[in-house]
């Protein structure tokens, strides 16, 4: 296992994935833990603006383009999560695979994709919350309506904070009662977006389908790698493994399956959206909402709005909890702090870490404006695609034998067309997105080599302690 007391690549054998947290979680919870994280901020906000700046009408091969590689990579999770069946996510299937280094810079890469992408999804939550208080007639102070702006006379976005610690206090709780409010939040997301499917549809205008690809293909590339965003959520799934009751056979049902159901959805939402408005008018930040005001169904707009509240707050509610499972295997590992895995004796659940990166979701939610974040959380979630893609070749190779639940068909040929479609989506972003990128994995860097790489339970220094 290890191999030199220097080396950067030890890897973590599988039977020592050891847990302190409660198995309640079935195939049911993690398929409505997954619908709760996909359909949200991708379906009410993004489809307006890859329709009006990337893709117009060829919006719906843009889903169709990103939701086939996220089928490919979750076929590939699938099989990690059957086999590996802990917390972590790509950070413990890489650790199992390639080892201490490229674990460490996959975990930290998903610190980057859970925690930014709840600061963004929290904001965007106020957004939609806010203009649901105007339609009553409520303000707020315009001191607390936005991120610190002396322009704008905004200070604190105080809603985005306290939505994000309402979370906080729901998944300290118990991960049984999260999945419950989670699967009520989202049952009432699907009955709105079925009420738009069943009234958008007698409003579409086939010519506003024309032209179908107002910017080529390029677009529809572009507006895949804008709305992947949208699909940025089944992965968390797999962050609850350690609280599954039988992670081999369920797990891989809750993954596909909920990918599946979103996929669908997106495709006849987007097709709806726009049939209903011409796409050059869908840059707006309530695309659903306004597509039925503009058929002047303003009632039922209302109505959407308040599902669109709905769903934002599944998708943070999933979110964080997938960044407190990941900091919580991170610390179990010795590379992070341990009081990130220190697990509540009442709950069952890593509560002082949930409480610790709510607060910091909460600061940059309320304080700091996020308007890049979806590129940059598309170019953290791609990256750990990749490297869980190209992580079934090589177990494959390396444990042959070891026992399945769930196999990946056609491999090679799966994986490698998963990676190099998220690869290829990883180059439709900006230059910027990537100097950022960059930057955040040198940092980490910095931590692992003066804290994670000594602190590591894989250290010999630590074993023989």
């Amino acid at each position: 296992m290890i191999r030199k007391s220097s080396s950067l690549f030890r890897r973590k054998a599988i039977e020592q994935h050891e847990s302190n947290l409660k198995r309640v979680l079935g195939p049911l919870d993690l398929t409505t833990l997954g619908v709760g994280a996909i359909i949200g901020t991708g379906i009410f906000v993004l489809t307006g603006v890859a329709a009006a700046k990337y893709a117009g009408p060829g919006l719906v091969l843009s889903f169709l383009l990103a939701g086939i590689i996220c089928a490919f990579a979750a076929l590939c999770y699938s099989e990690f999560a059957s086999t590996v069946p802990a917390s972590g996510s790509a950070y413990t299937y890489s650790y199992t695979t390639f080892g201490e280094l490229i674990a460490w810079i996959l975990g930290w890469d998903l610190i980057l994709e859970y925690g930014f992408a709840s600061a963004a999804v929290a904001s965007g939550w106020s957004g939609y919350f806010q203009s649901l208080l105007s339609g009553m007639g409520l303000h707020l102070p315009q001191a607390l309506t936005g991120a610190f702006n002396p322009e704008k006379g905004t200070v604190i976005d105080i809603t985005a904070v306290v939505i994000t610690l309402i979370i906080a206090t729901l998944l300290t709780r118990g991960v049984k009662e999260a999945t419950r409010a989670n699967g009520v939040m989202v049952a009432i997301k699907l009955i709105v977006v079925f009420i738009f499917i069943g009234v958008g549809i007698f409003y579409v205008k086939p010519d506003n389908w024309e032209p179908f690809l107002p910017f080529g293909f390029n677009g529809v590339a572009a507006g895949a790698a804008t709305v992947f965003f949208a699909y940025i959520g089944f992965d968390a799934v797999s962050t609850a493994a350690e609280e599954v009751k039988r992670p081999q056979r369920d797990l891989p049902i809750g993954i596909i399956v909920s990918l599946a159901v979103c996929t669908v959805l997106y495709v006849i939402v987007s097709l709806i959206l726009t049939g209903i408005v011409p796409y050059h008018m869908l840059n707006v930040s309530d695309p659903v909402a306004f597509a039925l005001e503009f058929v002047n169904m303003n009632g039922i707009a209302w109505i959407i709005s308040l599902g669109a509240i709905t769903g934002i707050t599944t998708v943070l509610l999933v979110m964080m909890y997938g960044q407190t499972r990941l900091l919580y295997s991170m610390s179990r590992d010795g590379l992070l702090s341990p009081v990130f895995s220190k697990v509540s004796g009442k709950s069952g659940t890593p509560a002082i870490g949930t409480w610790i990166s709510s607060v910091i979701i909460a600061l940059f939610a309320g304080l700091i404006p996020l308007d890049h974040l979806a590129e940059l959380t598309n170019i953290g979630t791609l990256f750990a695609f990749t490297i869980v893609s190209l992580g079934i070749i090589m177990l494959r190779r390396t444990q042959p034998d070891l026992k399945r639940g769930f196999r990946v068909p056609l491999v090679p040929l799966i994986p490698i067309l998963s990676a190099l479609g998220c690869v290829y989506l990883m180059f439709q972003l900006k230059a910027l997105t990537w100097y950022t990128f960059i930057i955040w994995l040198a940092i980490g860097l910095v931590v692992y080599f003066l804290y994670g790489r000594k602190h590591s339970l894989l250290n010999p220094e630590q074993i023989q302690k």
